[in-house]
C-alpha cells in the first residue's frame, strides 16, 4: 500500500514542501491485510452482544496494576506477596541491600515542598506507600518526579517474568516500587460496583508511543531505509538476544551508585520498527513545519518526524463497515489554535496515534470525521455524550494535566476527571446499550509483580488497570481472564463483524507457541450468556 509523502526541496531560504508528491511504502515487511474471522459464538450470545451500540474507550496514562489497585479485594495483588515475589536484584544478578536512593528526589518539577534525594536514602528492599503518613507522606494529589518507560528497559525490568529488575533499569532508583492506597478516590467505588480485570497488559512493552498504536492497530510502525535517513542516529545498540540495550563502560556496575548508561538508547529497533517515542508526520506535533513548507506538516527532514504510517487501523475496518466512530483527543482544537499564537495546554502530540497515519492526512475527509476536539477539560466530549450524539465507537484521551502521567500531573486529578466523565455516562441517553472501557496505555515504570504472557517481540508488557463499565458489565466482579490492550480492538472487532486486523492474530500464534493461553475479547466482563 502507498501513501503520499512531500518532496523536500532544499533552497537558500531553506525546506520547501513541493505540491509534487511521491509514493512511499511504509509498510512493514511481511505486511498483511486484515483478514476475515470466523465467529464461534452461539446465536444468543451473538443476540445479546449485538444489543450493545455504543463502545467507549477512556485511555489514561502510565500506572500499573499492584501501584493503584494492589489492595483492591479479590485480586492478584500485594496482599499475600511473598518477599521473594518483590525483592530487587542488582544489574549484576544479586540482591540489592537496600533500594538506591530515588535519583533527583520523589517529587515533580516544581513541587514544594519537595522530596529530596537525601531524604529517599536507605528504603529496605521491597515496595513502600508513598501516601504514608510515617512515610514520605506525598498524597494522591502530590505530583512525583517521571520514571524511565522504555520499549527495551521494560524488558529489562520485567527480566523473563521475574519482574525483579525493575530497580536496576530505572532511572529514579526506589521510585519504581511505590504504590498508592487509592481506596478513597472515585475510580475505585466505580471498580467495586462494576468489573476489574486483575490480568490485563499493556499491550506493548515500553511507552506510550507505542502502547497508543496497538490500541488502535495491533501494529509496530515502520522506517524505511531508516539507516539513510535524518533518524539514522536512533537506531539502539541492542545485544545479541534482541531484548537487551548495551551497556555503556562508564555504566555504573550497580544500582546502589547510579542509574544505567547505554551505549545507544534510541528509537528504533536494528530493523527499523519505531518503539520509543517519535513525533507524528502531522500538526499537532513537536516537530514544527519545514521552513516555507506546508504549515499542516510537521518538518520531515527532522530527526523526530516518523514518515506516515500505511498499515490498516481499526478505525479503517469501521469506517469500511459504516460504522459511526471518533478519537476525541483533550484539547486537540486549542493546541492547533496554539500553533498561531494562542496558549497550548499540556497536550501530548504522540497521545494521537491517528495522527501518524496517511489515511488520516490534513485535508482528508477522514481526518475532519474522526479526529475530533474533546475540549479543554473534556468539555466537547462531554457535551455529546450528554446529548446523546457519540458515534458507535468513541475513544477519549484526556488532556496531559487530566491523565494521571507521573511527572506532569498526579494520580488525583485524572481519576476525578474520568469519574466524572463515567458519571457524565451513566446519565446518556446512549448509557442503556453502552460498554465503557477504562485503562492505561502503559505501567509508566513502575513496578508489577505479575508476569506478562509469552508471546511475540513486541508484548504484552507490564500489567496495567482496565474497568469495564457498563449496564452490561458483571456487577462487583474482579475479572481474572487474561487480556492485554489489543483486547480492545478484539472486542470491537467482535461486535460489529469486522475483519481482524492481522497483528491480532500474530499475537494469537505467538502466545499458542509459548504455550499461553488465549487473550480474551472482554466479554467474560459482560453478563451475556444468562437467561433473557
Amino acid at each position: 500500500m502507498k501513501t503520499q509523502f512531500h518532496f523536500l526541496i532544499l533552497t537558500a531560504s531553506g525546506l520547501i514542501l513541493s505540491p509534487a508528491a511521491h509514493a512511499l511504502d511504509t509498510n512493514p515487511p511481511g505486511y498483511e491485510q486484515p483478514q476475515e474471522v470466523q465467529d464461534s459464538t452461539t446465536p444468543r450470545f451473538q443476540a445479546k452482544l449485538n444489543q450493545i451500540q455504543n463502545i467507549v474507550v477512556i485511555y489514561a496514562e502510565n500506572r500499573s496494576f499492584d501501584h493503584l489497585y494492589g489492595n483492591f479485594p479479590g485480586v492478584d495483588g500485594l496482599r499475600d506477596l511473598k518477599l521473594e515475589q518483590i525483592t530487587q536484584r542488582d544489574r549484576d544478578g544479586s540482591v540489592l541491600k537496600e533500594l538506591p536512593v530515588i535519583w533527583g528526589g520523589l517529587t515533580g518539577p516544581g513541587v514544594t515542598p519537595a522530596i529530596t534525594e537525601a531524604q529517599t536514602a536507605h528504603l529496605p528492599n521491597t515496595t513502600f506507600k508513598i501516601d504514608a503518613p510515617d512515610g514520605f507522606n506525598a498524597s494522591l494529589s502530590v505530583m512525583t518526579r517521571d520514571l524511565v518507560h522504555r520499549f527495551y528497559q521494560d524488558q529489562m525490568q520485567i527480566n523473563g517474568g521475574k519482574s525483579d529488575r525493575y530497580v536496576a533499569y530505572a532511572d529514579s532508583g526506589a521510585l519504581v516500587m511505590g504504590y498508592y492506597d487509592v481506596s478513597k478516590l472515585p475510580l475505585w467505588s466505580v471498580a467495586q460496583r462494576y468489573t476489574l480485570a486483575d490480568h490485563f497488559f499493556q499491550g506493548a512493552f515500553g511507552g506510550s508511543f507505542l502502547n497508543h498504536l496497538a490500541l488502535i492497530c495491533a501494529c509496530t510502525p515502520y522506517y524505511p531505509n531508516l539507516n539513510k535517513s535524518p533518524a539514522a542516529s536512533r537506531i539502539s545498540a541492542v545485544e545479541a538476544d534482541g531484548v537487551t540495550l548495551k551497556l555503556a563502560a562508564n555504566s555504573p556496575a550497580s544500582a546502589l551508585v547510579g542509574p544505567p548508561k547505554f551505549v545507544n538508547d534510541g528509537a528504533f529497533t536494528p530493523d527499523f520498527y519505531a518503539v520509543n517515542t517519535m513525533q507524528p508526520p502531522y500538526q499537532p506535533s513537536a516537530v514544527k513545519p519545514a521552513t516555507g513548507g506546508d504549515p499542516r506538516y510537521a518538518d520531515p527532514s527532522n530527526a523526530s518526524t516518523l514518515p506516515p504510517q500505511t498499515q490498516k487501523t481499526i478505525g479503517d475496518l469501521l469506517s469500511a463497515k459504516g460504522i459511526s466512530w471518533a478519537w476525541y483527543s483533550g484539547a486537540w482544537q486549542a493546541t492547533l489554535d496554539g500553533q498561531n499564537g494562542a496558549t497550548v495546554p499540556n497536550f501530548q502530540y504522540h497521545h494521537q496515534p491517528f495522527n501518524y497515519f496517511a489515511a488520516y492526512a490534513p485535508g482528508t475527509p477522514e481526518r475532519a470525521e474522526h479526529l475530533l476536539d474533546g475540549g479543554l477539560n473534556g468539555e466537547e466530549f462531554i457535551k455529546a455524550i450528554d446529548a446523546g450524539k457519540l458515534p458507535q465507537v468513541a475513544f477519549y484521551k484526556p488532556q496531559g494535566n487530566l491523565n494521571e502521567h507521573a511527572g506532569y500531573t498526579d494520580v488525583t486529578s485524572g481519576d476525578q476527571h474520568i469519574a466524572d466523565i463515567i458519571a457524565h455516562l451513566e446519565k446518556s441517553p446512549q448509557w442503556g446499550r453502552m460498554v465503557v472501557i477504562v485503562t492505561y496505555d502503559e505501567n509508566g515504570g513502575w513496578w508489577d509483580h505479575l508476569a506478562p504472557p509469552k508471546a511475540d517481540r513486541w508484548g504484552p508488557g507490564t500489567r496495567i488497570p482496565a474497568l469495564i463499565v457498563s449496564p452490561f458489565a458483571k456487577k462487583n466482579y474482579v475479572d481474572h481472564t487474561p487480556y492485554d490492550t489489543t483486547s480492545i480492538i478484539r472486542f470491537i472487532t467482535k461486535r460489529f463483524h469486522l475483519r481482524a486486523l492481522p497483528g491480532l492474530a500474530r499475537r494469537d500464534n505467538a502466545m499458542a507457541q509459548a504455550g499461553e493461553p488465549k487473550l480474551g475479547d472482554l466479554t467474560d466482563a459482560l453478563e451475556l450468556r444468562g437467561n433473557y
